[in-house]
């Protein structure tokens, strides 16, 4: 399997802190209350608007929606460097996996700017063949489109991807785009909700990933003359 296609909330990177920070001051910006840590934790992986209707009161307007959306983009661009963090290992894995030669992509429903701005500062040594991140017109994760093009970048078949999440929303993309999934035990969905959702390899080290990817290419058919 040579080509990797990442997440990259919750899988290359906890930005949870940074992502808490901008939702909550938006919202007391707004007058509306703040949340927690961890109920911000179960609302990211949606994207950005659905993050916000999820934290604003329930019957909040379209239009409310809009302004909060516009004020989390302002304040996030100015303050994710800081409260954004690589897990323990990611920057080792990603290393070795591209001296072994795979192809690396990274597929995530932050929107776009951001998610090649943060994928670019904080892996400055990796070469991504595509950073891709939620655009107007194109669908967001779990549908296939992000995926797919991927796919085509890295010059193969879906079929010849690993796509690599930390939510059931990444193992739905794989899914619809005929990829097999690797699921991390260490991002914003619990283990035990991810096998609920049909995981079948799951690791808890990003340290585990070439072992989990080794048996994967074992398992593939061989060509036969």
């Amino acid at each position: 399997m040579p080509c990797l296609i990442f997440d990259l909330d919750g899988t290359l990177v906890d930005s949870l802190p940074g992502i808490a920070g901008s939702l909550n001051r938006t919202l007391a910006a707004h007058g509306m209350p703040v949340h927690s840590c961890p109920a911000i934790r179960a609302f990211i992986g949606g994207g950005l608007r659905l993050l916000v209707e999820h934290a604003a009161p329930a019957g909040t307007a379209p239009s409310l929606i809009d302004a909060l959306v516009v004020h989390y983009k302002q304040d996030y661009d100015l303050t994710w460097a800081s409260n954004s963090f690589v897990y323990d290992g990611i920057h080792e894995m990603l290393g070795g996996l591209q001296e072994s030669g795979f192809q690396l992509g990274v597929l995530s429903n932050k929107i776009h700017d951001f998610t090649v701005v943060m994928t670019r500062a904080v892996f400055p040594h990796i070469h991504f063949v595509q950073i891709l991140g939620q655009r107007e017109g194109i669908p967001q994760k779990p549908h296939a489109a992000g995926a797919i093009e991927l796919a085509r970048a890295f010059g193969v078949a879906p079929g010849q991807c690993v796509l690599i999440g930390d939510s059931t929303i990444d193992l739905e993309t794989a899914a619809n785009a005929g990829m097999p999934a690797v699921a991390v035990a260490w991002g914003y969905h619990d283990s035990e909700r991810l096998i609920d959702a049909g995981a079948t390899r799951l690791i808890r080290h990003p340290s585990e990933l070439p072992g989990m990817l080794a048996e994967l290419s074992d398992r593939r058919p061989q060509a036969t003359d």
